[in-house]
């Protein structure tokens, strides 16, 4: 059987799966069982699913993953989140503050949460009702929002950076060093945008709040824990004190006793915390080991390899061959999730990217943006049905979208300056080397 056939085959089988109503994990696997039994029959192909689909549970790596998706639902479900967003709103006296501070308050939480729905949920629900209340356009106030729980997929730690460095075999320190610089870069974008649109549209932002500033007791208890999670993290991976796995099972145990100490958790949210992160990593550990399995055919049938040489014979420039990746996922993320898009494409993609000779790392950073990006845009895009259910039906699916549009150019300015000044994330991982 040529790699096309079953290349073209594994495609075939996952649309109609999908198209059928299964869900991913299980059309991943379907999708790769018949050709797993022509290569080794029945009973050897069985033994074969078990072992990939065994072997993906117990890698110490992805212990790091339930850690850091239960040190999110923790903060979610305590005022740690809400507190934040509540200092960077009163502590900064500005027009605008509160979409500055919806900003900053996502970077904040991206800080020590690496997921981009967790984000969305915890600072919009809070801060959506607070922008109603002052007098925010409803699509300036959802498209922050939505926009904003994007910078947990770029600040580390982040989930998708995980992922990739999995599959790809890359260094996730040094992924999560090179996504600093370019995270910071994405929030100062997000500020011109939130800036920009007030000096078009005046009447979109309202004046001054004039509510009372934090007390610095209201600030410390505020900062206080999102700072010492985060330095945990940032100092025990980067200085080498802890590889990812055991920095997120460090701050998840420091997580829990701030919850409990400052952030006015109880057992009921602890528990919720506890079945949430369960629900998440039930769906995650499926779609991992399907992605594992689909992975493990097409590697044995070679069609990473061959269609990198099928691509490169066609002699296209590296950054031809980079547009016409960027524009594949800007496309394919309108139909699918983040997580789905890195098992499903990456063993293809990722060889093609080495063969035209660009850095892995730096290549992980621009991916994780056009992620970010297809979360906010439709008909899939996860962020906005988020935000437009927060909004308990007080703003439309279309103010959403139209409010996030200008924070994807920001992205999209983003990606353009990653590819003409490649430092911006390749520096600081070779700086701390």
């Amino acid at each position: 059987m040529e790699w096309y056939h079953v290349g073209l085959g594994l495609l075939a089988l996952l649309v109609v799966f999908i198209g059928v109503g299964l869900s991913i994990p299980f059309a991943l696997a379907a999708a790769s069982l018949p050709f797993l039994f022509y290569i080794q029959g029945w009973s050897t192909a069985l033994v074969s699913s078990e072992l990939k689909l065994w072997g993906v549970w117990i890698d110490y790596i992805l212990l790091a993953v339930p850690l850091f998706v239960f040190l999110g639902e923790l903060i979610g479900r305590s005022s740690i989140g809400p507190n934040l967003f509540q200092f960077m709103h009163r502590g900064v006296r500005v027009r605008g503050s509160a979409a500055y501070g919806s900003i900053a308050a996502c970077a904040g939480f991206g800080a020590v949460c690496g997921s981009s729905m967790v984000g969305s949920l915890t600072i919009g629900g809070v801060a959506l009702p607070e922008m109603k209340k002052l007098g925010y356009d409803n699509r300036l106030s959802s498209g922050v929002l939505a926009a904003g729980g994007t910078l947990s997929v770029l600040i580390p730690p982040s989930l998708i950076l995980l992922f990739y460095g999995i599959v790809t075999d890359t260094s996730i320190g040094e992924l999560f060093i090179a996504g600093i610089v370019p995270g910071a870069v994405l929030v100062l974008l997000f500020c011109i945008v939130v800036y920009v649109w007030g000096r078009l549209r005046p009447s979109h932002i309202p004046n001054v709040d004039p509510s009372q500033r934090s007390s610095t007791r209201e600030m410390l208890s505020s900062v206080g824990p999102i700072f010492v999670i985060g330095l945990v993290i940032t100092l025990s991976i980067y200085t080498g004190i802890a590889t990812p796995t055991e920095a997120a099972a460090i701050a998840a145990l420091l997580t829990v006793v701030l919850a409990f100490a400052v952030g006015g958790l109880d057992f009921a949210g602890f528990k919720g915390a506890l079945m949430s992160t369960m629900r998440t990593m039930g769906y995650l550990g499926l779609l991992l080991s399907a992605g594992v399995l689909f992975g493990f055919v097409m590697t044995y049938y070679r069609v990473p390899q061959q269609f990198t040489e099928l691509f490169m014979s066609y002699q296209l420039s590296p950054y031809a061959v980079l547009t016409i990746v960027i524009v594949f996922y800007l496309v394919l993320g309108m139909f699918l999730e983040p997580v789905s898009m890195t098992f499903i494409t990456l063993p293809t993609i990722f060889p093609l990217m080495q063969a035209a000779g660009f850095d892995m790392v730096w290549f992980g950073i621009i991916y994780t943006i056009t992620m970010e990006i297809a979360v906010l845009t439709p008909p899939v895009g996860l962020n906005l049905y988020v935000i437009q259910g927060i909004s308990r039906g007080s703003i439309t699916i279309g103010e959403v979208i139209y409010g996030c549009m200008p924070f994807v150019a920001s992205m999209i300015v983003l990606i353009a300056l990653l590819i003409m000044m490649p430092e911006t994330a390749t520096w600081l991982p070779k700086a701390m080397k």
